[in-house]
């Protein structure tokens, strides 16, 4: 389907002199690679690294998070976002220690039995922490396998492939180097095939067209994303852990939209509710 595999070695060197220097790739244990890509769902990888050690460091082990009280858990994770992933890991934590003995496990199946683990993550797991020839593939992955496989390959069809290409002495390394190629160099809007160390062995090079237009951005403070951020952000700084009155607007959310929010995270298990009153679970 494409013309031939990369060079795994050639693609190793260009990432060991181009690549990027990301303070998470010093996760070494499962455990803290596994961490690592909780964190880095919907977040920047740069913003990970510091709030990554601070965890880990505090919840050395699945067991030791699995105790974890709402409050800490929400504290160590701020500045994230998407804090259902916090309940998730934990959850996940739980699961570990019950049913693998407190250790990660080691098979795609396993891990994605776990909470909030999906097949991209399980596979980032294997690769990195395992030594796995597996592919993860996320949307800048994907990006870059498409183009060069060329076509429109099906889900199923492009993860084979992906698998096809994994440098099998390193595939950390193969994963790092395809994860930077789509950051600096194969990139969604302008991408410089020129540049690209793998050109040779890609279909689309040379042949993508002008970058398209995006649209205007939604202003983050009008998302519920945000407003979920005010309430929780609201309830970890009471001193006392008490309850909470939430009966005005916040910014440009009205009340609907407030008591619209707070039953959400009710339902997910962050916080309890009495009227128009909460406090975290």
């Amino acid at each position: 389907m494409h013309r031939r595999s990369p060079s795994g070695a050639a693609f190793i060197r260009w990432q060991a002199s181009a690549g990027r220097t990301l303070e998470v790739r010093d996760a070494t244990t499962p455990w803290d690679v596994l961490v690592v890509e909780v964190m880095s769902q919907q977040t920047q990888i740069e913003r990970v690294g510091r709030k990554w050690r601070a965890f880990v460091a505090r919840w050395p082990t699945p067991a030791a998070l699995a105790g974890a009280e709402t409050r800490h858990l929400l504290e160590a994770w701020a500045g994230l976002g998407y804090n259902r992933r916090a309940l998730a890991l934990r959850e996940a934590a739980r699961a570990i220690v019950d049913d693998h003995g407190g250790e990660v496990p080691s098979t795609i199946d396993a891990l994605c039995a776990l909470p909030g683990v999906g097949p991209y993550t399980a596979r980032a797991v294997l690769a990195t922490a395992f030594g796995k020839p597996v592919a993860p593939l996320d949307v800048n992955v994907r990006r870059v396998i498409s183009r060069v496989v060329g076509g429109d390959p099906d889900p199923r069809t492009l993860q084979d492939a992906a698998d096809s290409m994994v440098w099998r002495r390193d595939p950390k390394r193969w994963a790092w180097a395809v994860m930077d190629l789509a950051a600096k160099v194969c990139t969604s809007r302008a991408p410089r095939c020129v540049d690209c160390p793998i050109r040779s062995s890609c279909e689309s090079a040379g042949t993508l067209g002008e970058p398209t237009v995006r649209l205007p951005r939604v202003p983050f403070e009008a998302t519920n994303r945000w407003l979920r951020g005010q309430i929780l952000r609201g309830l970890r700084s009471s001193t006392t852990g008490g309850w909470i009155a939430f009966e005005e607007p916040i910014g440009e959310h009205g009340r609907d939209a407030v008591d619209r929010a707070l039953g959400a995270l009710e339902s997910e298990g962050f916080l309890e509710r009495d009227g128009t009153s909460a406090r975290l679970a």
